[in-house]
Order: structure tokens, then C-alpha cells, then sequence
């Protein structure tokens, strides 16, 4: 059971690591477009 908690810990940082990721691409993209719908 500790070998399938390791692989379970190891995905979890896995996933959260992609979110994070995801998450802050998401937001930095919104901001572009709105300093480009300001300029226009």
C-alpha cells in the first residue's frame, strides 16, 4: 500500500503542478487582451 500512496502523492504534485501552470497562462492571456482592447 505505501507503493500505490508514493505513486498517489506523486500524481497529485503532478496535476497541481499542470494547474498551476494552466491557471497563471490563463490569466496572463486575459490581461494581453485587455491591453489590447485598451490601445484600440
Amino acid at each position: 500500500m505505501t507503493g500505490f500512496d508514493l505513486v498517489m502523492v506523486f500524481a497529485v504534485i503532478l496535476f497541481a503542478r499542470l494547474g498551476i501552470r494552466l491557471v497563471s497562462k490563463y490569466t496572463s492571456m486575459k490581461n494581453e487582451d485587455k491591453e489590447e482592447h485598451k490601445e484600440d
